[in-house]
This record gives C-alpha cells, structure tokens and sequence, in this order.
C-alpha cells in the first residue's frame, strides 16, 4: 500500500473563524451607537418638557380647579362676583376654530390642487413660495392689519347680512346682532383661516403628491376626466393625510392668541351671534393676565391648561385619523 504524502503548506486547511464580536471593532460602531443615544435623549427631552409644563400649570391653576370643579365648563366668568366659569371661552375657541376651518379648507385644498394637478411646471414654485410666505407673517401683523383695513367694512357687511337675513329662521339668530365696531367671532375666524391656510396648503400638498403616477395614468387610460381623475384616485388615496391636516390646522386656530384678542371684541357669554363680540381661552388669558391676582390669575391658568389639553387631544385625534387609514390601506404604521 502506498504511502500518503504530507499535505503541503499551501493545502494546509483554513484556521477555524473566531466567534462574532472577537475581532476588531468596524469603524463607525461607537459614533453609531451615541447618535441613538442622542436621538433617544432628545426624545425624551421632549417628554420631560411637556410633563414639566402640565405639572407646573397645572400647581398653580389648582386653587381653581379645586374651588369650581366641574363648574369650569359654567357660563358665567365675572371677576368682580368671584365667578370664574370658562364655558363661554371654550365656546369661543371651538366657534374661532370651526370658522377658520370652514373658510381655510376648500381654500388651502384648492390651491393645493391646482399646484400638484393643473399649474403649469414654471407656476408651481411662485405659488408655493407665495403661499408659505405667509406663514412667516407674525400673528400681530395680521391683527393689527385687520383691525385698521377690514374691521369697519366688515362691519357694514355684517349689519348688510343681518338686515338681509332677518326673518330666515336659525340663519336669522346666527347673524342677528351684528357689531357696529367689527370687532367678532366672524372677523377673527377669517384671520385666523388666512393663517392656517400655509399650514393646510402645505401638509395636503405634499399628501397629493404621493399619489402614485401609474393610477393616475390608469384612471385617465379608462376614459376619465381630470376631475374624475382627481375624485376617484387623489382624493381616496390622500384621505388620511387631508382629514390629518385639518386637524392640524384645527389646533393651530384654537391656538392662536394676538391676533384673535386684538379682532374678538370682548364678551364672555355664549353666543349664537357669529358677528357679534366674545373670547377664546387664548384671548382671555392674553387681554387679563397682566392685572390678575388670587383665585383669577390662578383661573386664568387653568384655562391655558384647557387650551393644552385640547390641543393635545386634538393632535391624538388626527394620528388616530391617519392609523386607521391606514390600517384600511394595508400601510405600516
């Protein structure tokens, strides 16, 4: 039997691997690692700041929680008496907010529209830039802006309305008691949706955008005109980004404080009037705080504790919106 030579030094087999994480470590490990602790401590800076806000309003505006309890959501604020009911205040905020909505949304999806849709190539950037300039216009400018230029026409249109719409049942009531200074819900719900507008011109635009082009091209191969086009395929596939930004534009108007105080007139009772005087939770705390002590400073407060709940739960409100259309979509949240 022949003997079996030696394996050569080059056929000699391949030393086994050494177990994972034994080697040297790959470049970037360590600058990897901090950024995810950066981001999750920024992340959670954000938490800590909203838990600090909620817990120190909350302390102070607590004498009046604990004084009115539910009747917070009472009618009847009148320092003076030691009442401090925010009904009519929240009344307001909801009245400024759906107004500016009614006003904003066809206008912002409109525009929206006609840039992604219609506008030619070389229109599209004007508009845009145009449109967001108008989100950098500080709040006061357009109050102060109103009060000079639109506030006496808009009240000879409202006391025109009023007189127009008299004996219309509901219709009637709405513009009933018009404001000889202009000053009303109706003249800060029109400034408040020129504000929103960049912001729900925005945030629809872009949801337009994403309708992909190969449905739009097989609705048009069916025979379908733009419209049909825009009806049966932009408008179902960006609906859960469109109801989204409404809802963001919702919470930017119960917001708003400068100009809605400078435009509201000053009421606090609830109203059926759109064109006569009243107050937000934003516009109260601005117009009072300065000269408030005690019990209504600390009412004042809570109301600015109010208005963030709402705003939150507003915000809740369209994520909740945007998950279940997706979830119907088959989308990954």
């Amino acid at each position: 039997m022949a003997a079996i030579a030696p394996p050569r030094e080059n056929e000699l087999p391949a030393p086994a691997p050494k177990g994972l994480g034994t080697g040297p470590r790959p470049p970037g490990r360590i600058t990897d690692r901090l950024f995810r602790w950066l981001a999750l401590a920024s992340g959670l800076l954000v938490l800590a700041i909203l838990a600090l806000i909620a817990y120190t309003t909350t302390k102070n505006a607590w004498p009046w929680f604990s004084a009115e309890g539910l009747g917070i959501f009472k009618d009847n604020w009148d320092p003076a008496k030691g009442q401090y009911g925010a009904g009519a205040m929240i009344y307001g905020t909801f009245l400024v907010g759906v107004i500016a909505l009614i006003i904003a949304v066809p206008i912002s999806v409109g525009i929206a529209l006609f840039v992604t849709e219609i506008a030619p190539r070389r229109m599209r950037k004007p508009i845009i830039y145009s449109v967001d300039l108008l989100a950098a216009i500080p709040s006061v400018v357009y109050g102060l802006w109103a009060l000079a230029v639109l506030t006496q026409p808009l009240a000879d249109i409202y006391s025109n309305i009023s007189s127009a719409t008299s004996g219309i049942p509901i219709i009637g009531d709405l513009t009933a008691d018009p404001s000889p200074t202009g000053l009303s819900f109706m003249t800060a719900g029109i400034i408040v949706a020129i504000m929103i507008v960049p912001i729900i011109t925005s945030i629809t635009r872009e949801v337009f955008a994403t309708t992909p082009q190969p449905l739009k091209e097989a609705t048009y191969g069916m025979g379908a005109t733009r419209w049909e086009m825009i009806r049966g395929s932009v408008f179902p596939h960006s609906r859960g980004g469109l109801v989204s930004a409404v809802m963001i534009g919702l919470g930017r108007a119960i917001g708003e404080t400068i100009a809605v105080a400078l435009l509201i007139g000053s009421s606090q009772h609830i109203s059926a009037h759109i064109f006569g005087p009243g107050d937000t939770l934003a516009s109260i705390i601005a117009n009072q705080f300065g000269e408030s002590t005690g019990e209504q400073r600390a009412a004042l407060i809570g109301m600015g504790v109010v208005l963030f709940v709402l705003t939150v739960l507003v915000g809740v409100m369209a994520r909740g919106v945007v998950a279940r259309y997706d979830r119907k979509s088959g989308a990954t949240v």
